[in-house]
């Protein structure tokens, strides 16, 4: 196929690396192909003296880029999973997914080499919820203070002392060359994911037969399933950015297994489980599990959380 297709994008160092990931691997399957990428600054972006929870959440790093695309402005959109709400604005889809990179967190410190040697009142950053509740849980001892800003912001905090370890996604520091300064990469038994943590995503218009055409030689299935699990367990929960949630998919032998977990902030109160089944059963996986979840207690919980977050 030719002609020329052009990409939104945020401006941040890893948004641009994933935009011209994807646009490399379009022209290579369409060689006639032309990309262009359409930097955007969104309210995410704008907004970094504030955790997300306080000023209205991931979306606010992929609304403005929506927005083009509907208008026109351009045809596709890159994101990093874990950023996109649970539910997509009408008319909008995410047409392809890559092969998931390292979804676990990891550790960066300057002093020391894993969450268990950081001392008692050691300052650690990160602006995550989901971090924050599995942080206090595993180490009630520490010092959590909110961090924001793109990668190179956090680092270069951390690399100034205002920190002694701070928690970023292991896949964005790789991308970026990064992968040196990760101390330790905290398994999900320690430290359950985000809901589409490692994953690139491709949205466009749903209407967009060419566009998802163009796409569809980059999908990966068996991200696919893991996504639709985890995405369907949190649109089941009513995720938000007030809620510490957490899952993470695997899939082995055509068997999918998905672990989730619900908490509030201060880590004194979660709620975990798993589930297992065929991945042609992702969505009803997810489903089955958040509905376990609630039944056990995360219903009141996420009322309360969602309450406290509305004022």
């Amino acid at each position: 196929m030719s002609g020329e297709i052009r990409i939104a994008t945020r401006r941040s160092p890893l948004a641009v690396w994933q935009a011209e990931h994807v646009a490399a691997r379009l022209m290579a399957v369409h060689p006639d192909l032309k990309v262009r990428l359409a930097p955007m600054v969104t309210e995410g972006d704008r907004v970094v003296d504030r955790a997300l929870a306080g000023v209205g959440g991931k979306g606010l790093f992929i609304k403005e880029l929506e927005v083009a695309i509907l208008a026109g402005e351009a045809d596709l959109a890159v994101h990093s999973m874990k950023d996109v709400p649970a539910a997509l604005p009408h008319g909008m889809v995410i047409a392809a997914v890559l092969e998931r990179a390292d979804p676990r967190d990891a550790l960066v410190s300057i002093r020391y080499l894993a969450l268990d040697g950081l001392p008692n009142g050691a300052r650690i950053g990160t602006s995550s919820l989901r971090r924050q509740c599995q942080l206090r849980r595993a180490r009630p001892d520490l010092a959590i203070t909110t961090l924001r800003g793109n990668v190179g912001t956090r680092l270069s905090r951390l690399d100034h002392g205002e920190y002694d370890a701070i928690i970023l996604a292991a896949a964005g520091l790789e991308r970026l060359g990064l992968g040196g300064r990760i101390r330790e990469r905290l398994p999900p038994q320690r430290m359950l994911p985000a809901v589409g943590q490692g994953i690139i995503g491709i949205e466009c218009r749903a209407a967009d037969a060419r566009i998802r055409s163009l796409l569809a030689p980059l999908e990966h299935a068996p991200t696919r399933h893991c996504l639709e699990a985890e995405r369907a367990f949190s649109a089941r929960l009513g995720g938000s950015c007030q809620s510490p949630i957490a899952a993470h998919a695997e899939l082995a032998g055509g068997i999918l297994e998905l672990q989730g977990l619900v908490g509030s902030p201060d880590g004194n109160t979660v709620f975990s489980d798993r589930v297992a089944g065929t991945a042609t059963d992702a969505v009803t996986l997810g489903t089955t599990l958040a509905d376990r979840l609630l039944a056990a207690g995360a219903a009141p919980l996420l009322k309360a959380l969602a309450a406290a977050g509305a004022h």
